[in-house]
């Protein structure tokens, strides 16, 4: 047997079951702390020398008070008439001494309040009452054998009392990781038990004693236990004062949860980031395997990887500068590679970069129009479904992104047609296979410009937000999971793509990101609407990007060529090249700004020269 290695062993695990005992006993060592000082200052020399003149004072009056007693039974003793003078005389100065004795005991009493004996002497008088008794009664209660229950009940106590001071004392040892921060290092030694429960008084937090603090990979993280009327809400609304009590920054996010326990709190400072090491560029490897779910992004406290459903309807809030389009793509890209994607973008910016990959739809005619189709794509499928005698759709997901639902509601809110027809969408579409989802910068529901109508914000039951305006926007961003606070997530590049998921607690997550170039290499696959009796056709696949044959057109020069083979409405023009009608809609303002083609009064297309 290692002896060393075995003594190293023991020592450590006492160690440990020590520390872990401490914070027990931190309140008893703090209070008797706090009294043995006051009672130390409070033991002034002035202090002591009015105690010595009221025991002076009082001994004297004592001494009176005995003598008049005296005297009142010598008077009491030589005359039997109680009315006698010497009687009467007697009485009365017995009767003025023990009134003079008893002032004087009062102001002994106060003398000894303001200079009481150290709080040792008290201890030791105390454990003295009981610690001789219980001898006397063991010796008196042996016979034959020695009883020695009372004896040992009275020496527990005492080990109870020094060993609650030493534990309580006790300095904490708390590991820190040599590559922790300085700012880590320094709310680690805060998080201390010792420093907690001395300076929580200060900050209204009597009553709240901290575990020793351990660094995770999103940062440090405790337990607080909750004495006496302290429950894990009236801690959250004291954050303010841990943060003063623990010195931290301003940005410094703090999360106070419950434990696993009753009566426990868990607080977490996010020093760190778990998923600071793990880059965010989305790839389809990403696609997990369950058809059913989807990635969404890493959770910043734990590193695990946060998923989705997929077949359920969606709500991406986020301000402008959030990251909120990078955030989207990833799970636009996994609709389209699954299924089939329909982009309706308020905006134009987002359909910019996807229009070579799926149907987009950015005019007031393309986005009527994209509507409609969803709509009939919808009714055709539940007709089909029911020949079929079916309930869910198995064929393909037809997914309808609207970015910016505001711009969207503006256009169509007078339509009320084509509003009714989203509103189906979102409420009838999911079971048929047609699933709506929303993203926009203004998560409201009433006003003059909402982001979100009404009647569509209950449908869409998963959320996720990253920063919002304030606490009405992260309502609807979050529904009952507003407490989130994604209003209150920090500014800054760092923080671009991090929010929060309703229902999946308090945790921030980073999504993934995909940039213009990963969109590009996604396959074409642009939605028409499906015919009775069509096959649906098979998922797609990420393939390798290959180059366009030399001489290829691009779509402008096949747009132009269309205008000047005498094509003179858009419409012509995409039935002639079979390109779709946004891609169309762009390359005809394009060449209107070259001069290239011109458009008349009455709307037609003309080439550029023949306009001139």
């Amino acid at each position: 047997m290692d002896w060393k290695q075995a003594w190293s062993t023991t020592a450590n695990t006492t160690n440990s079951a020590l520390d872990s005992l401490a914070p027990i006993c931190v309140p008893f060592a703090v209070r008797w702390d706090l009294a043995a000082d006051r009672r130390d200052k409070l033991r002034t020399p002035e202090h002591l020398k009015a105690l010595m003149a009221a025991q002076k004072e009082h001994n004297a009056a004592r001494s009176t008070h005995a003598t008049a007693k005296s005297q009142q039974l010598t008077a009491r003793a030589a005359s039997n008439n109680p009315f006698a003078a010497g009687r009467r005389a007697a009485r009365v100065a017995a009767k003025a001494a023990l009134s003079h004795e008893r002032d004087t005991r009062a102001k002994l009493k106060a003398a000894r309040v303001n200079y009481p004996s150290t709080l040792k002497a008290r201890a030791i008088q105390a454990h003295s009452l009981h610690t001789v008794p219980t001898l006397i009664t063991s010796v008196v209660m042996s016979g034959a054998h020695l009883t020695v229950w009372p004896a040992a009940t009275s020496a527990a106590l005492i080990a109870a009392n020094v060993a609650g001071l030493a534990l309580g004392r006790r300095k904490v040892r708390v590991p820190v990781d040599e590559s922790v921060s300085l700012e880590e290092r320094q709310l680690m030694e805060r998080l201390d038990p010792s420093y907690w429960v001395e300076h929580a008084p200060d900050r209204g937090l009597s009553g709240t004693v901290t575990t020793p603090p351990a660094m995770e990979p999103g940062g440090i993280r405790c337990e607080i236990r909750l004495d006496g009327t302290w429950t894990v809400k009236t801690l959250a609304d004291k954050a303010d004062s841990i943060r003063a009590l623990l010195g931290a920054r301003t940005a410094l996010r703090i999360r106070i949860t419950s434990a696993s326990r009753g009566g426990w709190a868990a607080l977490t400072l996010a020093t760190r980031s778990a998923a600071a090491g793990v880059s965010s560029l989305w790839t389809p490897d990403r696609i997990p395997s369950d058809p059913l779910s989807m990635s969404l992004g890493l959770d910043t406290e734990t590193g695990d990887e946060v998923l989705i459903p997929f077949d359920e309807r969606l709500l991406v809030s986020g301000a402008s500068g959030t990251g909120k389009s990078w955030s989207f793509r990833p799970l636009m890209a996994t609709a389209h590679l699954r299924g089939d994607l329909l982009l309706i973008d308020g905006k134009g910016e987002e359909a910019t970069v996807w229009e070579h990959a799926c149907r987009v739809a950015v005019e007031r005619d393309e986005i009527t129009d994209a509507v409609d189709d969803a709509h009939a794509e919808m009714t055709r499928r539940k007709a089909d479904m029911k020949q079929r005698g079916i309930s869910v759709w198995d064929g393909r997901q037809l997914t309808v992104v609207v970015d910016e639902g505001q711009v969207i509601l503006a256009l169509i809110s007078k339509d009320k047609d084509r509003l009714q027809r989203l509103i189906e969408l979102s409420s009838l579409g999911r079971s048929r296979g047609v699933v709506l989802w929303w993203a926009t910068q203004y998560p409201l529901t009433d006003g003059g410009a909402p982001g979100v109508h009404k009647l569509i914000a209950p449908n869409l039951l998963t959320r996720f937000s990253l920063r919002v305006a304030g606490t009405t926007q992260a309502q609807v961003a979050l529904d009952d999971c507003a407490h989130y606070a994604p209003h209150q997530i920090p500014e800054g590049r760092e923080y671009r793509g991090h929010g929060y998921l309703k229902g999946y607690g308090p945790r921030m997550l980073r999504t993934w990101t995909l940039d213009d170039a990963g969109v590009r290499k996604l396959p074409k696959s642009i939605w028409t609407p499906e015919r009775s009796g069509q096959a649906p056709a098979a998922p797609l696949h990420l393939v390798k990007e290959t180059a366009a044959p030399a001489g290829a057109l691009s779509n402008r020069d096949r747009v132009l060529a269309a205008v000047q083979a005498g094509a003179r409405t858009a419409k012509d023009v995409a039935d002639r090249t079979g390109l779709n009608k946004g891609t169309v809609s762009r390359e005809i303002r394009a060449l209107t700004a070259d001069g290239a083609v011109h458009r008349t009064a009455d709307g037609r297309l003309l080439p550029g020269r023949q306009a001139a």
